[in-house]
């Protein structure tokens, strides 16, 4: 699964993206991905230069965005250090799309599906009693498409239908606080998906419950909303768990 698609969903801008930029995402995603370990150095300027064919200055601005986000730390006399994770900021919208084409990682995406077992219950109780027609809409939409996806067996569009779907839901709850959590719904479902769904015959499993939910929501039934949004994450981290020899 391609992090773009990530952005996409997220509609951030990568129009010609500039030069420090560029250096910062291939270095940020070496550092996601584990070649480059918490507590070690990475090349010096010089050898980054010649790496990726820039000036100092580039490289030197690359590395400020990377210590932004707090991936890295310099040292004087000492190098650039890679920090450990609970140093970098999680909720970062490129931290969150690299780890889309990392290896899996299953305690980031434990951590992850806590954080959404935690609050996409709640706003599914809180879109049963707020949602407008217009949100109503949005989130039946999303569930024809996943079932238009299904059918043609594109694990990809039926992924970002799917994340279209949850994302429908949680605006549908009108709290700004949950809005700010999509990034953390796409990227669990773009890495998770590469796990549990390399069949794209099993898309369609998981619409019925998906539809249920909307219908919970459809029909101001905010406690059976939330009962159902429960089980549809609880399904999908059972999924996880015995994929990675955790169940």
């Amino acid at each position: 699964m391609n992090e773009l698609v990530y952005y996409d969903l997220k509609r951030t801008t990568i129009m010609a993206p500039s030069l420090p930029v560029q250096v910062a995402r291939e270095l940020g995603r070496r550092i996601v991905a584990g070649t480059y370990e918490p507590g070690t150095l990475i090349e010096d300027e010089t050898r980054l230069v010649e790496r990726f064919q820039v000036s100092r200055v580039v490289v030197r601005d690359a590395i400020k965005i990377l210590v932004s986000k707090g991936l890295l730390e310099v040292r004087r006399g000492i190098g650039t250090k890679v920090k450990s994770r609970n140093h970098w900021t999680l909720w970062d919208d490129d931290v969150l799309a690299w780890h889309i084409s990392a290896p899996p990682n299953y305690s980031f995406l434990q951590q992850m599906m806590d954080i959404r077992i935690a609050f996409e219950p709640k706003a599914a109780y809180w879109a049963s009693k707020r949602a407008t027609k217009e949100d109503l809409a949005v989130i039946k939409d999303a569930c024809r498409k996943m079932e238009e996806e299904a059918e043609q067996g594109s694990v990809e569009k039926f992924v970002i239908a799917d994340a279209l779907f949850h994302k429908a839901v949680l605006r549908a709850a009108h709290n700004e606080f949950l809005t700010s959590m999509e990034g953390v719904i796409y990227s669990a479902l773009l890495v998770s998906v590469q796990i549990t769904n390399k069949d794209p015959r099993q898309n369609g499993t998981s619409i019925p419950f998906h539809i249920e939910v909307y219908e919970a929501i459809f029909n101001r039934d905010a406690e059976l909303a939330e009962r159902l949004t429960e089980k549809l994450l609880s399904d999908a981290i059972m999924r996880l768990e015995t994929q990675f020899g955790k169940y």
